[in-house]
């Protein structure tokens, strides 16, 4: 008896160490993956049914850009993480506590928690304008913010923080010479000392495609789209860096440090690829999007950290879930989307590609756009097709169960055997 009991516990350990290895019983959500969902289109799909599709991605976190009460209702009960965000227009008026007060209690309240909102950003990039209004507004906003979330016991499940493009830095690379703008540097010592009072993120929106579109001829394309490559080595810290993004993010760490505020994590709140852009828009092709996507999200499956904080997950938002038709300025800002507004795939990223190890080889600038046919699903389709995966994945569990049990009786029968005949 004591022989057969030994025998079932290996099987057990071996089964168990078997499923492990497969995958099963485990569900492979990214946890430092976010989305960027805008609504600047006159054709988007209800917020249902992007609730449906985050689900069938797998992706927990998404960012928008208004606190649109139809998304906030339809993404109650999911489990999906919400960033909202205050408009630039209203900062002035949410300067006053009792407005801000006001304001949470009608755009966040009603809806926390049975929706998930993590976080409130202030405005957008406000220091890449020319009004200096808004610069001036956002410290006092996000401060009055604050305390109404502090007086309706929020604080402690939603953060405030606001968005910044890379060009509040004066210098990013190497990454150890990271540097604010100097006209800056009183206002984000206001906003670093905000953050690290009340624990809130610093928010960057990072793009490497752009420092690659205005200078092609010297920035290497893999290293932009986290395609093997040499990479660079910062001549002072000696880290290894084999793409920009996460060395744009380390410059942003200098920057901070350099104002006297260091351990304030850093959050990559919007980074894309365009895939259709103008003439004088190099690169932006469907295969380098399709690419940089891609890659960004092996290794966000990873739960990477940068060269400077490897220990640290580095969470990020891709820009954007849907191309936008109605966005004003170049070709490129309305083709950032991984699908259309109908649910097709622009190019695809799907979870077959994230579990791939084998990274895409590289596209050139001038890489014409290849057919999206494969790449094309609605709403519906995709959810059949998650359907039938699942499917697939019972149909070899009972299978496993089988032969288990099979081998169950094997054991029992042998073990059994020798009891009667020693």
């Amino acid at each position: 008896m004591e022989e057969f009991v030994y025998r079932i516990a290996k099987l057990h350990i071996f089964l168990g160490f078997f499923l492990t290895l497969s995958g099963f019983g485990t569900v492979r959500e990214v946890e430092s993956l976010g989305i960027n969902y805008g609504q600047v289109g006159n054709n988007l799909p209800e917020p249902d049914k992007v609730l449906e599709l985050l689900h069938s991605l797998r992706i927990t976190k998404a960012r928008i850009y208004d606190t649109n009460p139809q998304i906030l209702t339809a993404f109650a009960n999911s489990n999906v993480e919400l960033m909202v965000t205050v408009e630039n227009q209203v900062l002035s008026t949410l300067m006053d506590q009792q407005q801000a007060l006001q304001w949470v209690g009608t755009h966040i309240r009603p809806y926390f928690p049975a929706t998930r909102i993590t976080g409130i950003a202030v405005g957008n990039e406000l220091f890449t304008g020319d009004d200096l209004t808004l610069i001036n507004n956002v410290v006092p906003a996000m401060v009055s913010i604050h305390a109404a979330l502090v007086k309706l016991g929020l604080d402690q499940y939603i953060h405030v923080t606001t968005p910044n493009s890379l060009a509040v830095l004066a210098t990013s690379y190497p990454p150890s010479a990271g540097t604010f703008q100097s006209e800056l540097t009183g206002i984000m010592s206001q906003i670093l000392q905000f953050l690290a009072d009340t624990k809130a993120p610093f928010l960057i929106n990072a793009y490497p495609y752009f420092a690659y579109k205005d200078d092609p001829n010297r920035i290497p394309i893999d290293y932009v789209l986290f395609n093997r490559n040499p990479g660079m080595i910062d001549p002072y810290t000696k880290l290894h860096y084999d793409n920009m993004l996460y060395a744009q993010v380390d410059a942003v760490i200098f920057a901070m440090a350099r104002l006297g505020f260091q351990g304030i994590e850093v959050k990559v709140s919007e980074t894309g690829w365009p895939s259709k852009g103008d003439p004088n828009e190099i690169g932006a092709t469907v295969q380098n999007a399709g690419v940089y996507n891609r890659n960004l999200m092996r290794r966000q499956l990873k739960n990477e950290g940068t060269p400077l904080r490897p220990s640290m997950r580095l969470e990020i938002y891709v820009f954007a879930l849907f191309n936008e038709d109605m966005k004003p300025g170049p070709t490129s800002e309305r083709n950032y989307g991984i699908f259309q507004p109908d649910g097709t795939m622009v190019y695809n990223v799907g979870l077959s590609a994230l579990s791939s190890t084998s990274s895409t080889s590289a596209t050139t600038s001038t890489s014409t756009s290849t057919s999206t046919s494969s790449a094309s699903i609605s709403f519906t389709s995709n959810a059949n097709q998650v359907k039938q995966k699942g499917m697939g994945y019972k149909s070899l569990m009972y299978s496993i169960l089988i032969l288990y049990l099979v081998v169950f009786q094997v054991f029992y029968e042998k073990t059994d055997s020798s009891t009667v005949n020693p």
